[in-house]
């Protein structure tokens, strides 16, 4: 598998040959180059500080004494969060006042991948002029090691209750309310993170609990992307155990899907709507989702008299936009729930609060509540194709073709029917040589056509 680069850093797989994995030399480059890159950032500091904080995937640990060491040996103070989620490690940055942060994770990848996460001094994710500033310092090696007396130093710190004090104090979660309710849930935690940062949320709001997959080794129990043909597990022991919510979260903990009380899943994409439903209620404004997410999140947004915004795919596009027209909800329809309240990054804990806080309220069950909601059903299919020429005629195809249609060039091309609130979006994939199509409708039969007839065109 070839290395992939991106704006918040690299990933890939452990083990194999330089440039088709991820090895100890890629790692010390990008981490020294990041290093380089702060220091230049703030040449005022005598040194900067860097939290670092990883998942319990297996190859944590040597990765994590690669970076703080490579970290160390640049004259760069290290404050190590140890096994802590990513938006635990993105809080710790704020809490610390540090100049960055490192957060070693592949969020739902399978267990042979790593990566590394780069941070800006807000805990939140490099720009994209940022990254390729960092990428290029890598490649050409752009990076200076101190000597021995000018060594950084090296602290370990646990974050995970100052994170779940700060979802705690959040003036939107309900406390006495989510406690009167008396929940009883099932939380699968894919033996990551997730074990350690939920429960203790889950005590400190009165919740009962059972715990599935719980042994933070990063042996990920089953495909560790929350979506529902990977949650049925989770599904069994809901009912089994006559619980009124499941949880699931991905490795990191900054993806977030339920599961109603009859085992039927919620819906990933609805995670965001109903979240954002509640705090619509509660703090009226602008929301954000990208540009592949539900149309549902925009129905609800101006159910509430509101203005819905879309943006480019990816978390730190999200988080952009949400500063720029001052949201107050936004995230991914992934499951990625951000609430600037608290900060501008994917946030399962807050998300689990502010849903709780919005069931105990409203005193419905989780199916009742999904029936609230419009149904829109995804249609997600792929085409292979990788030359660029190629690729702008398919989409110019489809434009013509759509031409009397609502266009969105945003991100690669999205066609909104308005009349029959049916939507499609194509997108060159960033890490495989395929076009991506999604097409999402009131009905599945609608979202299926719509897709057949998009590949029809292209592959005329």
């Amino acid at each position: 598998m070839t290395l992939i680069k991106s704006i918040s850093g690299i990933r890939g797989t452990i083990g194999g040959q330089i440039g088709d994995a991820l090895t100890p030399l890629d790692i010390v480059k990008f981490t020294a180059a990041y290093a380089r890159q702060l220091q230049q950032k703030f040449p005022d500091r005598e040194r900067c500080k860097v939290v670092v904080g990883r998942d319990a995937r297996i190859s944590g640990e040597m990765v994590d004494h690669l970076v703080s060491g490579t970290l160390l040996a640049c004259g760069i103070d290290v404050v190590n969060a140890g096994l802590a989620s990513t938006p635990t490690t993105e809080m710790a940055v704020i809490f610390e006042k540090a100049d960055g942060g490192i957060i070693l994770t592949a969020s739902h990848n399978p267990k042979q991948w790593n990566a590394l996460k780069l941070l800006n001094e807000r805990g939140e994710f490099l720009t994209d002029e940022e990254g390729k500033a960092l990428q290029r310092a890598a490649e050409t090696e752009d990076f200076d090691f101190v000597d021995v007396d000018r060594l950084g130093t090296l602290e370990r710190r646990d974050f995970t209750q100052a994170h779940v004090d700060a979802v705690l104090r959040c003036p939107l979660v309900d406390r006495k309310a989510i406690r009167e309710a008396r929940f009883n849930v099932v939380l699968d935690a894919i033996n990551s993170v997730g074990a350690l940062c939920m429960p203790a949320l889950f005590e400190a709001l009165g919740v009962r609990y059972t715990l599935l997959n719980g042994n933070p080794d990063g042996r990920f129990a089953h495909n560790p992307e929350p979506l529902p043909a990977h949650l049925t597990g989770l599904s069994e022991a809901v009912v089994r155990q006559k619980a009124d919510l499941g949880i699931s979260v991905d490795p990191d903990v900054d993806r977030l899907a339920f599961i109603c009380e009859d085992g039927v899943p919620f819906g990933e994409e609805y995670t965001l709507v109903a979240v954002a439903d509640y705090v619509l209620s509660l703090k009226p404004g602008p929301t954000v989702s990208n540009i592949s997410s539900s149309r549902a999140l925009r129905d609800v947004t101006e159910a509430h008299g509101c203005r819905y915004h879309s943006c480019k795919v990816g978390e730190v596009n999200a988080s952009t936009m949400m500063r720029e027209v001052g949201a107050v909800i936004g995230g991914e329809g992934n499951g990625g729930v951000i609430l600037p309240d608290l900060h501008y990054g994917r946030d399962a804990l807050i998300g689990t609060a502010l849903f709780l806080s919005l069931l105990a309220q409203k005193k419905l069950t989780a199916s009742a509540l999904r029936a609230t909601y419009p149904d829109y059903f995804v249609s997600k299919n792929r085409i292979e194709m990788s030359d660029p020429a190629e690729i702008e005629a398919a989409l110019a195809a489809v434009e013509r073709f759509y031409a009397g249609q609502s266009i969105n060039k945003l991100d690669g091309l999205r066609i909104d029917f308005e009349t029959e609130r049916k939507w499609f979006v194509l997108r060159k994939s960033n890490t495989e040589p395929i076009i991506r199509i999604y097409a999402e409708a009131p009905d599945e039969a609608a979202a299926d056509a719509l897709a057949r007839e998009v590949i029809h065109i292209i592959n005329g």
